[in-house]
């Protein structure tokens, strides 16, 4: 079961430890890949997904 939605669905906050593990869990991912793929393609939520899907 995921944690409660961060504020901001639309964004990834990696300020935010508790919205990191949201992000992480949500999308199967580790921490690093997470930060990776903000890295690489910005903050949108949609942006992280797809970019982790590929």
């Amino acid at each position: 079961m995921l944690p409660s939605p961060p504020a901001d669905v639309l964004r990834v906050n990696l300020a935010s430890t508790r919205e990191v593990n949201y992000w992480c869990q949500a999308l199967n991912c580790t921490e690093t890949r997470l930060r990776n793929a903000v890295l690489a393609v910005g903050l949108l939520a949609a942006d992280v997904r797809a970019y982790l899907q590929r």
